[in-house]
């Protein structure tokens, strides 16, 4: 797997530079256009991913994903792989990220052209007001927004506190909420450059609805669901 995970990281740097080059073009396009050239990228990756990594995923719970209108995802982060796979498995999406990742040369360049509500961490209550003014925005418009609760990437095992944000999105503008769980972390790990072949389990909750209850309670029932889910999935400790 030494030499098959080094030449993918050699075809996934190289294209990225390519392609993010190519893709400042298509500022001028309709945003729909646009959307569906950039994440070409991210869908040709998890391509071959499965064929030259053999790492291929498995979705469970798939009926439970609204068709009548946009929903705010709320899901486990474990590596880099579930940002390249869910515009395949979700409808036309944006994430709610930490506006660093748009500073990174060419990577960050065709990532802000998908729109995503970036925000300064370190903002609080104000970081907090742009997530529900964008995020109404999106929903309104069909757009689904993709929130990490933990904030950052964790390891297979670990839990982190679960952040606000994503709860306080569906309080205020009543959309759902869709908990998503997976494994990917054993497959791709979030920094070691090694990759494992397998089937990555992605496993989507029924809608948590957001009508007569307080935001701690739809953070602790999504944060449930969540890691109820991970324990029942994740391979065991060898």
């Amino acid at each position: 797997m030494l030499l098959r995970s080094i030449l993918y990281n050699l075809i996934m740097w190289v294209t990225v530079l390519v392609y993010a080059c190519l893709m400042l073009l298509t500022v001028v396009l309709p945003f729909e256009v646009r959307y569906r050239l950039i994440t070409a990228w991210p869908h040709f990756q998890v391509w071959l991913a499965r064929h030259l990594l053999g790492i291929d995923y498995r979705i469970e719970g798939g009926e439970h994903l609204p068709s009548s209108s946009a929903a705010i995802v709320m899901a486990k982060h474990q590596s880099a792989w579930e940002t390249l796979a869910l515009p395949s498995i979700l409808p036309r999406l944006t994430f709610i990220l930490k506006r660093e990742l748009l500073w990174i040369p060419f990577f960050g360049w065709g990532l802000k052209l998908l729109r995503p509500i970036a925000i300064n961490r370190g903002a609080g209550q104000l970081a907090m007001d742009q997530v529900v003014e964008q995020g109404r925005k999106f929903l309104k418009e069909g757009t689904w927004v993709v929130i990490f609760p933990e904030g950052t990437r964790v390891p297979p095992g670990v839990r982190r506190r679960y952040k606000r944000g994503g709860a306080v999105l569906a309080a205020e503008t009543g959309f759902p909420i869709v908990p998503l769980a997976h494994n990917a972390g054993h497959f791709w790990p979030r920094r070691g450059f090694m990759k494992k072949p397998g089937t990555i389990r992605v496993v989507i909750g029924p809608p948590i609805r957001p009508d007569g209850k307080t935001v701690d309670q739809i953070l602790s029932e999504v944060e449930n669901w969540i890691e109820d889910t991970m324990r029942r999935i994740e391979p065991p400790a060898r």
